[in-house]
């Protein structure tokens, strides 16, 4: 049986968003890695709020999204209910 992937494309901001140009590594890193500079370089990316509400909206659960990690992010989610 033979089925093709349909690949949805990538929002826009993604196309702009800083970590689009450093890689991945960063945003996903290792359990119990820093994300550090992760969360720097999201602190100067103008796609920030952007990609927040992106990972907030498809329950993103890995890695630093709009400058949060997945603990920051679970205790947003949990405050706004």
């Amino acid at each position: 049986m033979y089925t093709d992937t349909i690949r949805t494309p990538e929002p826009d901001w993604q196309l702009e968003a800083l970590c689009a140009q450093t890689g991945a590594d960063f945003f996903f890193p290792e359990p119990g890695s820093s994300v550090r500079e992760a969360k720097r370089i999201c602190g100067m990316c103008e796609m920030r709020t952007a990609c927040l509400d992106y990972a907030l909206t498809h329950d993103e659960r890995f890695g630093v999204w709009g400058g949060l990690s997945e603990k920051e992010r679970l205790e947003l989610r949990r405050t706004a209910r």
